[in-house]
């Protein structure tokens, strides 16, 4: 974990490129106490580690399947599998599809052990911190660890995308959602720990996967919460995601950016979700 010192930040973004609807903007003052945030996702290993000692059964594994991206999924299975959702026909529901099955019956991990687990809800996300002695970070802890340290930048490395030709972190090239050039070195998802760290020594907080934060959702809480240490709403019904995974692009969602924000139900899961942990540092008395 990096210690992440407590400070005063510029939150948010009015940036042209952005989705207002969102609730990106507008940029606001925030404060942050000192925390300490996993450098990186949590691993296929780590996940692992934690389904032995606990015997977890992941809400994919209950409810029998997940979302997988169309051209990660075998050409049996989509033959298999004709139904899709009409707004998103590139996610394909696979019966089977769970985190140590990501791309669903007679798919492994062998190779993947340092790639980010996927397929995990945010009830799983929530299950592995009470296990682990961690938990969700906060929206504003995330974005504020995510930045590295810069303020108002685009990505967590400056404004441009790809400074001097180099590829920053792992999102779509081609043309969505059928042609992916892998000019980034990958289709699906990386090691956790690919691509160089922000400048707080985070790995890919764009991109790879998106990452369960701990608040509600909503596109307008924030014009009205408090400053320090804010914490979302009480209550929604859908869950702040952060960070953007594989499948971004610029054509369709360039939620890559790091005062983008996206949000799913607590119990969804699908081949590009994610999270990281943070733990609180008390306070001296």
């Amino acid at each position: 974990m990096a210690r992440i010192r407590g400070a005063d930040y510029r939150m948010g973004t009015e940036d042209r490129s952005g989705f207002s609807a969102d609730g990106e903007g507008p940029v606001r003052p925030v404060r942050v106490d000192t925390f300490r945030i996993d450098i990186a996702a949590v691993t296929n290993w780590q996940f692992a580690e934690f389904i032995a000692a606990s015997g977890y059964r992941t809400e994919a594994e209950t409810f029998g399947w997940s979302y997988v991206f169309h051209m990660l999924a075998s050409e049996e299975i989509k033959r298999r599998t004709p139904q899709r959702p009409d707004s998103t026909p590139w996610w394909v529901p696979v019966s089977g599809a769970y985190w140590a099955a990501p791309e669903g019956p007679g798919s492994e991990l062998d190779d993947r052990m340092e790639h980010p687990v996927i397929h995990v809800s945010w009830n799983d996300a929530l299950a592995y911190c009470d296990w682990a002695g961690t938990r969700l970070p906060t929206e504003a802890e995330w974005e504020y660890a995510a930045r590295g340290g810069l303020d108002q930048r685009r990505y967590p490395w400056g404004d441009k995308l790809t400074p001097k030709g180099e590829h920053r972190c792992n999102i779509w090239q081609g043309t969505f959602p059928e042609s992916n050039t892998s000019a980034d070195g990958w289709i699906g998802t990386a090691p956790v720990d690919s691509y160089k760290p922000n400048g707080f020594g985070l790995y890919n907080t764009s991109g790879n996967v998106w990452e369960w934060c701990a608040d509600w959702f909503s596109p307008s809480h924030h014009l009205r919460a408090e400053r320090s240490n804010p914490q979302g709403p009480a209550q929604g019904q859908r869950r702040v995601l952060r960070g953007g995974s594989y499948l971004c692009h610029r054509s369709y969602c360039n939620r890559y950016r790091v005062a983008a924000r996206s949000s799913n139900t607590p119990d969804s899961s699908a081949g590009n979700l994610g999270f990281r942990c943070v733990r609180s540092i008390p306070v001296p008395g």
